[in-house]
């Protein structure tokens, strides 16, 4: 089953705004381009290139949580660069997850919640701890432009 890409997000210093996005370029060399994490630093593996979270994990966790109405809690505060929709990421690394036309990239590992999600909201971290709710990290393997609406297919 395949899901679309429901949402791109970037931030371009530790603790920096987030600024989100219609398309963006994602390459081998600097990942989600004008993203903190993206680029392989010398010695670095670059498992942390791209993180994504799945619209309907975020949207169990907030129902756990059941923020106040006027507290807007949007997926980017989670600080994933995409938000797939309609389809269940891999919890294996190894994994490929291919968006757009030529975009693939190999999840590397589960992208655990920081204690900065409990600034955000008391017990957003802990509400995304099972399965995975957190999202997944992943390297880039081939380059690709993505917009919001493209497909997102998980390789066999």
């Amino acid at each position: 089953m395949n899901g679309r890409l429901g949402g791109i997000a970037r931030h371009d210093r530790s603790r920096g705004p987030i600024e989100t996005l219609d398309h963006v370029s994602v390459t081998r060399e600097l990942g989600v381009r004008g993203d903190l994490r993206g680029a392989i630093r010398p010695g670095k593996s670059g498992r942390r290139q791209v993180s994504l979270i799945e619209a309907e994990s975020w949207a169990a966790a907030l129902s756990e949580l059941q923020p106040a109405p006027d507290h807007a809690m949007p997926w980017y505060i989670r600080r994933a660069n995409l938000l797939v929709e309609g389809v269940r990421l891999p919890r294996e690394p190894g994994r490929v997850i291919a968006i757009g036309k030529t975009l693939r990239i190999e999840i590397t590992c589960e992208c655990d919640p920081c204690s900065r999600m409990d600034e955000i909201q008391p017990g957003l971290k802990l509400a995304l701890m099972p399965d995975w709710r957190g999202g997944v990290l992943g390297r880039v393997l081939t380059d690709g432009e993505i917009f919001v609406g493209d497909e997102v297919r998980i390789e066999e």
